[in-house]
């Protein structure tokens, strides 16, 4: 079967809810090392590729034209909180190419920060949000950079014909072992174009961004880019995000990026393999629970590392009145590749 149970909810004694997925387990040349369903079933990869969709301006001179950082490259690859400093970070960001928020095509929405309802993160009163906000505008200030170097026009940057999204199609391509027509093309929330591929091929993807790929020409960008997520998780995803307690937890080992409706990936820098997740009903709280567990089961933590994580498995379901009244756990185990 394509997907299978990888969380299962108890309440009482009873099996509540399920969660099916799958997980393709990875290294540089694609060879699948583990699985769980179908390492090859197709999702859409959401938010998981932007080092990926960085490429192009990577590729181009455009870091380091423009004099930027590890901090503006982790904003190239953040699904950010909408924080104070993840604002200050993308106004650098365009300011660098003389442009203002306005430049941004990404639409806006209310702070991440302020949905998880995060405490010292109130809102002020009379606050309005803008494209700044929004989780994805730090790839978008790069949309917007790569233009403005290129001399290519603004105002339809996200057209999946624009120069720039073609670019970014043939190196997503390039990254995870696969054609650029064997990318199935949507439109994710930020209305650029993503692209849905095999499992299997977007953990191959996060191993050559984690553990570097000297036979190509991305080895340099790629390594930069996860240098800088490994460097500033704090604005590679914010405050109380997962994103962050994985890679701080990680010790600068693990490359770990979210992306919506139940897809998470984690690349391990010294061993060069990755795994990618899709739950498919897209419950956060699953999908991170079973990344934790495919990680003990792959053996990447310590006892450290699991107890600092054990919070993130949300074992114990606690009603309003503080009562465990259920619970949650894996229900899978991975299936090793023969040598």
């Amino acid at each position: 079967m394509q997907f299978v149970p990888l969380i299962e909810v108890t309440r009482g004694d009873l099996a509540e809810c399920q969660h099916w997925g799958a997980v393709a387990v990875a290294n540089r040349t694609g060879r699948v090392l583990a699985q769980v369903g179908d390492p090859y079933a197709v999702t859409f990869t959401r938010s998981t590729i932007k080092a990926f969709q960085a490429l192009p301006f990577m590729l181009s001179g455009g870091a380091r034209s423009l004099g930027w950082g590890p901090a503006d490259l982790a904003l190239l690859c953040a699904s950010h909180n909408g924080e104070p400093m993840h604002v200050a970070q993308v106004d650098h960001m365009l300011g660098t190419v003389d442009l203002t928020y306005k430049a941004l095509r990404c639409g806006c929405h209310v702070p991440m920060f302020a949905a998880m309802g995060l405490p010292g993160l109130e809102l002020p009163a009379g606050f309005v949000a803008d494209e700044r906000h929004h989780n994805c505008s730090g790839k978008h200030a790069g949309f917007a950079a790569y233009c403005v170097l290129q001399g290519l026009p603004q105002d339809d940057h996200l057209a999946p014909g624009h120069p720039l999204q073609i670019a970014i199609r043939e190196r997503v391509a390039q990254a995870v072992g696969l054609e650029p027509q064997q990318l199935q093309v949507g439109t994710d929330g930020c209305s650029a174009p993503n692209y849905a591929m095999p499992l299997a091929h977007l953990a191959r993807g996060y191993a050559r961004l984690a553990g570097g790929t000297p036979d190509t020409d991305l080895d340099e960008s790629l390594t930069a880019l996860a240098d800088a997520m490994v460097a500033h998780p704090e604005l590679g995803s914010g405050t109380g995000r997962h994103d962050q307690d994985f890679m701080r937890v990680g010790r600068g080992d693990w490359v770990s990026k979210t992306g919506a409706d139940g897809v998470q990936v984690v690349g391990s820098r010294s061993r060069g393999e990755a795994f990618a997740l899709k739950i498919m009903d897209g419950n956060m709280v699953a999908q991170v629970a079973a990344a934790v567990e495919v990680m003990d089961q792959l053996g990447w933590l310590d006892d450290s590392q699991r107890e600092a994580l054990a919070h993130r498995r949300a074992s114990d379901i606690i009603n309003a009145r503080g009562v465990r009244v259920g619970g949650r756990r894996p229900v899978f185990n991975l299936a090793r590749a023969s040598a």
